[in-house]
């Protein structure tokens, strides 16, 4: 099992470059990462101190909340965790959801304290997606009532695809409508669930939030749109109590539940990786058991073809 980072490595090592050379380049970068965040940054060497952060998040379902195309609460999100540092460009460059004009000047100066703003800062896609999925923990981890409380919430999980949170004061269930493309995926993403719902339920496990698979969608999403609900392997259901979010569990969990899809991918493509390595060690073992099944005659045979060839090569010199 991996837990995948919540920061983008590519985005960090950009920006601690460009931290540590001071004079700077012109520099401009596209990726993307997890199949559905594209990022797109920008500088100049006449101003090496500034630096421009683009970032274009999954196309929201209809049902979905936003605010000015963000998840709801991100804007905020992201003048509390960057501060002075950052400041969101209004609107946003053209293709993209959000810009940040990053002021590397106004970074700490405490060596430690700058390279946590960096990978805070690399984080930007935690931050936002996970805006409106951490303010409803925080009212579970302080056992506050939520605004939403006992109504299902849609927030945008992948391209054109959602997660459906229930809160209420004691807990918060978390649902996700699960699609692959692939048909081999498909078969294999079911498999690695339901052993994950299996797995949960052994002991030493207790204190781990509570998984369930099912093939049809849960009682609560009864009111979900059917294109929401058109799944191929299935419906995966977790149960957040306080404990899972108390103090710095809170960010891990919004993190982990951001992208278990991914995670989930990620463990696919591993086991076709496995299974199509054990199938070549399959072949090549069965390859040689029949090399030693030939007859004695015909291995003779060969023994007398490969006798007479050297033969010729030595009456040849």
């Amino acid at each position: 099992m991996i837990l995948l980072s919540s920061h983008s490595k590519y985005l960090l090592d950009i920006l601690s470059n460009r931290v540590e050379n001071a004079e700077g380049v012109d520099i401009e970068r596209r990726w993307t990462e997890f199949s559905d965040v594209c990022y797109h940054i920008k500088g100049s060497s006449e101003t090496p101190e500034f630096l421009n952060v683009s970032v274009s998040f999954p196309t929201p379902p209809e049902e979905t909340e936003i605010e000015k195309g963000l998840p709801c609460g991100a804007t905020e999100a992201v003048k509390v965790a960057y501060g002075v540092v950052v400041e969101s460009i209004v609107p946003p460059d053209e293709g993209f959801s959000l810009t940040l004009k990053l002021d590397l000047s106004k970074l700490p100066k405490n060596k430690e304290k700058r390279n946590d703003m960096l990978v805070k800062i690399a984080a930007v896609r935690e931050v936002v997606l996970g805006a409106p999925l951490k303010r409803i923990l925080e009212h579970l981890a302080s056992r506050t009532r939520a605004p939403a409380k006992d109504r299902v919430i849609t927030l945008v999980h992948r391209p054109k695809e959602c997660i459906f949170l229930i809160p209420r004061e004691d807990k918060v269930t978390v649902i996700y409508p699960i699609n692959f493309e692939d048909s081999i995926d498909t078969v294999l993403a079911t498999s690695f669930l339901q052993d994950l719902a299996e797995t949960r339920r052994s002991a030493s496990l207790y204190s781990a939030p509570s998984c369930t698979w099912s093939s049809t969608p849960p009682a609560e999403l009864d009111n979900a749109t059917t294109e929401s609900l058109s799944v191929n392997a299935g419906f995966f259901t977790f149960v957040i109590l306080p404990r899972h979010v108390e103090g710095k569990k809170l960010d891990r969990t919004v993190w982990i539940l951001s992208t278990f899809h991914a995670y989930v991918s990620y463990h696919v493509k591993c086991s076709e990786a496995f299974m199509h390595t054990r199938m070549r060690r399959r072949v090549d073992s069965l390859i040689q058991a029949l090399d030693r099944a030939k007859p004695e005659s015909e291995k003779s045979e060969e023994c007398a073809e490969n006798r007479s060839f050297r033969g010729m090569l030595q009456d040849h010199r």
